[in-house]
């Protein structure tokens, strides 16, 4: 009923002056029940639909872009080891000079187990939108058509332009190696990222150390030259214009604070070729992590940490099909860093929604921790739904970064944004409009800056 409506039914009856006003009160406080949520969510996701993005994180080779054929769309780990998962040996996903077309067809044979999932929805959604394929289903008697047509497409010379027109992406953040020359490509459209894990977690390996050198031309021998040779990182990757440093981190770590003087006899011990010991080089990654952070306070940097990530857990599993998370995890073991640097901005992801819930608090009271995307495991429709409402209803509202794709190739922007955008609607529609008497367009307000605006202010330089 609208609003003539009750004011005909107030006119019909004789009520008195109270229920009058009651009447009204209780319509003017529930006027968005009257909405048709599907339809509103609808509308909402259409205007965030339209909105063009910037994509904060992923792992884009910007030299390589977009995919070549169907095998670098269908070789996402997120095919390889579901179909794994699935009953495809590990063998035949991954033999040893292998044809494109020849893995696709192997997988192909698996997808029927995996139709139920949101990841084959987000295959569906690539060959839909990008190579005109309107079948139900990617099948043995389909799929070589759709093979040799996708390659048509892709070999355009203008393809990788074609993608990001429709996907709808201005700019896309990297996550690049610390020894990256970051040359050969638009860093105005491809925004560089250093990627720490490797000095963080593996400088005890010879291989690491050479690297850091070339890239530095630093004669790292003690503490203090490691802590020379970090600075030259920053002011390479600044100056071709980094937004960002960023750091996976497994569940027992905790950032400390190490000192130069604390860390020098372990590091010329280990820079003389000595192999140091489980305490020695935990010493040198806290060490390393906490001069990362405070060369991040000096470049007015964010520090990306994504925590809760265990490396190898089934070490028999396809190529990044072998991580997981486990309930370890919490954010107390950061309370140290947190305070330390209260001028550097922590996009901090999380794997789980307990962790979840956490962030959401670490969020509530550090200005410093904001909230980042939802990450690997908690990316399907169901988690971030959850994740979604308990942060939109509790953390400020420019301390959200509601979503990045972790994409390895072009195509994958569409279909993960898409499905966050389609979340986000829904939510925003019931939660907002409904649930809170919200006007439309406050609430799609609401879901343009957290998709766009925050990632703007957040990670503007």
């Amino acid at each position: 009923m609208d609003r003539a409506g009750i004011h005909c039914l107030i006119a019909l009856f004789p009520l008195t002056e109270y229920i009058r006003k009651l009447v009204r009160i209780i319509f003017r406080n529930s006027r968005n029940y009257f909405i048709m949520p599907d339809q509103l969510s609808k509308r909402i996701f259409a205007e965030l639909e339209s909105l063009v993005l910037i994509d904060p994180h992923t792992h884009i080779n910007p030299h390589s872009a977009a995919s070549t054929t169907l095998a670098d769309i269908m070789g996402y780990h997120y095919y390889t080891e579901l179909a794994h998962s699935a009953g495809l040996p590990q063998e035949q996903i991954e033999e040893p000079g292998l044809d494109p077309k020849e893995k696709v067809g192997r997988l192909v044979k698996q997808l029927g187990d995996l139709d139920n999932t949101i990841q084959l929805s987000w295959l569906l959604d690539i060959c839909c939108e990008f190579f005109g394929f309107e079948e139900e289903a990617i099948t043995e008697s389909n799929w070589e058509k759709l093979y040799d047509t996708a390659a048509e497409k892709m070999a355009q010379p203008d393809w990788e332009q074609q993608v990001l027109k429709q996907s709808g992406l201005e700019q896309v953040f990297l996550t690049n190696d610390f020894d990256d020359p970051l040359e050969g490509f638009d860093t105005n459209l491809y925004i560089p990222c250093l990627r720490t894990d490797d000095l963080v977690f593996h400088l005890g390996k010879q291989e690491t150390r050479e690297r850091l050198a070339k890239a530095t031309n630093v004669d790292v021998g003690c503490a203090h030259t490691l802590r020379d040779a970090i600075a030259k990182l920053f002011d390479h990757f600044t100056s071709r214009g980094a937004r960002a440093c960023a750091i996976s981190l497994p569940p027992d770590f905790s950032p400390t604070a190490v000192m130069p003087e604390e860390a020098e006899a372990t590091v010329r011990s280990l820079y003389a070729g000595n192999e140091l010991s489980c305490d020695e080089s935990k010493l040198v990654s806290q060490y390393v992590f906490w001069t990362l952070a405070e060369y991040c306070a000096a470049h007015s940097l964010p520090f990306d940490l994504m925590i809760g990530v265990n490396r190898r857990v089934y070490e028999a599993g396809v190529y990044q099909g072998q991580d997981l998370y486990d309930k370890r995890t919490s954010l107390i073991q950061y309370k140290e860093l947190f305070n330390a640097f209260p001028n550097v901005t922590f996009p901090v992801s999380v794997l789980t929604s307990t962790s979840n819930q956490e962030l959401v608090s670490y969020s509530w009271i550090f200005p410093n921790v904001v909230i980042n995307g939802h990450w690997w495991y908690s990316n399907t429709p169901a988690f971030i739904t959850f994740d979604c409402k308990s942060r939109l209803e509790a953390v400020p509202k420019t301390k959200q970064i509601g979503y990045y794709s972790d994409m390895y190739k072009l195509e994958f922007a569409l279909p993960k944004f898409r499905m966050y955008r389609r979340v986000l609607a829904n939510v925003l529609a019931s939660d907002f409009v409904i649930g809170r008497n919200w006007s439309e367009e406050r609430a799609i307000e609401l879901g343009k800056l957290v998709l766009r605006g925050n990632v703007e202010t957040i990670f503007g330089r």
